[in-house]
């Protein structure tokens, strides 16, 4: 039985949520594996919609077991209050559904107090930070001196570590004229919380690995997307932490050789959130009318997405560093009406042709895109569940694109409806 990894392909926002809620059915487990709250998933199941940050998409399925991997970055506030939004929706959510590692580093209030003062009194170029302290949590992670969840079940141990960090945080807010962190209010706070999230803890490797060995299939879920990496991201205009499939092995437990299926969500235009290159952006109409078509404000943050048309380069990218199996194209409705298309086949840098996008950051901003002019549609793909409902050249387009970014197409999504998708290969059948 496979087990099957899900990544976003582009600048994320590629519609992961859905496609990730939609393979849940044929999954047993369902496992976020790394990022933090400052991702948004949104699902629109029977007419309803969830809006889930920290939550992995399955936990909106019945008799599912969802999991939160070690590679995660957990705000406890925020997740218990996610926890209760979701629950007065409808969803149950227990420790029989839910668990989440052990080894999982929090995010603390000083995480997000840091990160929105460094940003605020950035003189150089802002990395467009959702604020949320993402980053500063990572940072304590790799600097050894990160809160885990094991910490909150010693007070002993508890104060130790906060010893640590604080001698850390207190020297870097002095040197930003903030006030210094109160460790006993801080502690005070971890410990109230603690019986909550200490029942949803769990060896999530020894979980896993047993759950494997026994026959489940495994959905392996990603935030953000590949080009927000922080190795092979657009640096610095990046996430802190490794997007790429690979991650899912390291950010959960379980061996690289336990995954079979890497699925890369691709959406049939492009957008990015933030700061940072974008070769095929839009500032004209076309750009606005994809914003406005794609509904194209941030699930988190409410921003705004810049557009622009698709960039077969990027894709072709990262469907190489992280190893896509096959990809499932999404939003391709919104493209609907448009009487031409194009797509970004390579670049032009200072004179030269590039097939690929260089890692230098001055000369990611001076790519120009080269573009294939494709004919548009002027019927609706919204809601289609079969190749025979697609236009013509809506099947050209879909074509086009596996030539170009040498993958083939697993899935088209044509609506935010679970069900308007169209079936090319079963991830979990390959």
């Amino acid at each position: 039985m496979a087990n099957v990894v899900v990544v976003g392909a582009q600048w994320g926002d590629e519609g992961k949520g859905k496609i990730v809620d939609w393979l849940s059915e044929r999954a047993d487990i369902v496992v976020r594996f790394q990022g933090g709250h400052n991702a948004g998933h949104t699902l629109v199941i029977d007419g309803k919609t969830y809006k889930l940050h920290a939550l992995p998409s399955g936990v909106v399925r019945g008799g599912k077991l969802s999991v939160i991997g070690n590679g995660v970055v957990l705000d406890p506030w925020h997740l218990i209050k996610e926890i209760q939004t979701v629950k007065s929706q409808g969803v149950d959510i227990s420790p029989e559904n839910l668990i989440i590692a052990e080894n999982t580093p929090l995010i603390l209030p000083i995480h997000g107090e840091l990160d929105r003062a460094r940003e605020s009194l950035s003189k150089v170029a802002k990395i467009g930070t959702t604020g949320r302290g993402i980053g500063p949590a990572y940072e304590d992670k790799v600097g050894r001196r990160a809160i885990r969840i094991a910490d909150l079940a010693d007070r002993a141990t508890l104060e130790a570590r906060i010893d640590r960090l604080l001698l850390h945080h207190n020297t870097l807010r002095r040197g930003m004229e903030l006030d210094e962190i109160d460790k006993v209010s801080l502690i005070n706070n971890l410990l109230e919380i603690s019986p909550i999230i200490l029942k949803y803890s769990a060896p999530v490797w020894k979980i896993l690995n047993e759950k494997r060995k026994a026959g489940s299939r495994i959905l392996f879920e990603g935030a953000q997307g590949a080009l927000l990496d922080i190795d092979f991201g657009t640096y610095p205009f990046v996430t802190s932490s490794n997007v790429i499939a690979g991650q899912a092995a390291t950010g959960s437990g379980i061996g690289p050789n336990s995954i079979d299926f890497v699925l890369g969500i691709v959406k049939a235009y492009t957008t990015r959130v933030g700061e940072g290159p974008f070769p095929t952006e839009l500032d004209d109409n076309d750009g606005n009318r994809l914003g406005k078509r794609g509904h194209e404000f941030g699930t988190t943050t409410g921003r705004k997405r810049r557009c622009g048309w698709f960039d077969a380069v990027l894709v072709r990218q990262t469907c190489a560093t992280s190893g896509v199996t096959g990809i499932s194209l999404t939003k391709l409705d919104v493209l609907d009406g448009f009487e031409k298309l194009k797509i970004c086949i390579g670049y032009e840098l200072d004179g030269d042709k590039l097939d690929y996008l260089p890692t230098a950051a001055d000369q990611q901003a001076r790519c120009m895109p080269i573009y294939e002019e494709i004919s548009g549609w002027s019927e609706s793909t919204e809601g289609a569940r079969s190749w025979a409902d697609l236009p013509a050249n809506a099947i050209k387009y879909v074509r086009r694109i596996e030539e170009l970014i040498d993958c083939p197409v697993a899935l088209v999504s044509t609506s935010p409806e679970r069900d308007d998708t169209i079936l090319v290969t079963d991830p979990f059948e390959d």
